[in-house]
């Protein structure tokens, strides 16, 4: 078998998967419930932000929070400060990937 399978939660209960973690790229999948969500840190590379279901509400830098709706993809540059999470009662699905995968800077 050539290709490599990778598997992920599909249920409702917070998940955070780090899905792909090698040296070109991190995939991750986040599951998040209304008022969970990441710790506010720091990008550690270019992060590409899907937002596969629900609302995600994020504040970038010292700018106030925004929501994004399903559907929307966020380009959040490196070294920006983060806090990530959901504010709705529906569940939150992101997909997150970061290139180059961290440690390449």
């Amino acid at each position: 078998m050539i290709e490599q399978i990778f598997h992920y939660s599909t249920g409702n209960e917070k998940a955070v998967e780090k899905l792909i973690m090698d040296d070109n790229v991190h995939y991750i999948h986040m599951l998040f419930n209304k008022d969970e969500g990441l710790p506010e840190h720091f990008s550690n590379s270019t992060v590409y932000m899907t937002v596969v279901k629900g609302r995600l509400t994020i504040r970038l830098g010292e700018q106030e929070a925004h929501p994004y709706e399903a559907g929307t993809v966020l380009k959040i540059p490196y070294q920006t400060k983060m806090n990530v999470g959901n504010k709705d009662d529906d569940l939150l699905e992101l997909i997150v990937v970061k290139a180059p995968a961290p440690g390449s800077f």
